[in-house]
């Protein structure tokens, strides 16, 4: 498995965030989702990572967004053929790794309260439910997570 920054306007990209789309719509409102567009992913201090096969076959991906006081995760997804490989696992390791190396001791995100896979990733990989931060809106549909690197 290969992860690497890459282009969320590019196809592959975008192909992953339709599916992250996808997948969210299986729950949720567009109103009561607060995930980046693929221009949002763009910004400045936006990293996207994508994760490719042996194939160069794209199957996952997730954002990191530097806020200053912290990193905040998005966009966290992987492709039902990738599901239960240990794959979100290895997206988040990166992530949480890139960020520490540039000097950044706090991750934060935000995910709905039906991802029950989701938020099972995140306790166990020591993420600690809190109240929201930034401008997120204070509502039932969404869990928020903070974890110290």
């Amino acid at each position: 498995m290969n992860i690497a920054p890459g282009d969320p306007l590019s196809p592959e990209g975008l192909a992953l965030i339709e599916g992250s789309e996808q997948a969210l719509r299986e729950f949720y409102t567009a109103e009561e989702s607060f995930a980046y567009s693929p221009e949002e992913l763009t910004a400045p201090g936006v990293v996207f990572y994508i994760a490719r096969d042996a194939h160069d076959t794209p199957l996952g991906c997730v954002a990191s967004v530097d806020v200053g006081d912290y990193v905040e995760i998005k966009r966290l997804f992987v492709t039902p053929s990738a599901q239960g490989t240990g794959l979100g696992r290895a997206l988040m390791t990166r992530l949480e790794h890139d960020a520490h190396e540039a000097g950044h001791r706090l991750m934060r995100l935000e995910t709905g309260d039906l991802l029950v896979a989701a938020c099972t990733l995140y306790e166990g990989m020591g993420y600690r439910r809190r109240g929201p931060f930034a401008d997120y809106p204070d509502v039932p549909t969404s869990t928020f997570m903070e974890k110290r690197l």
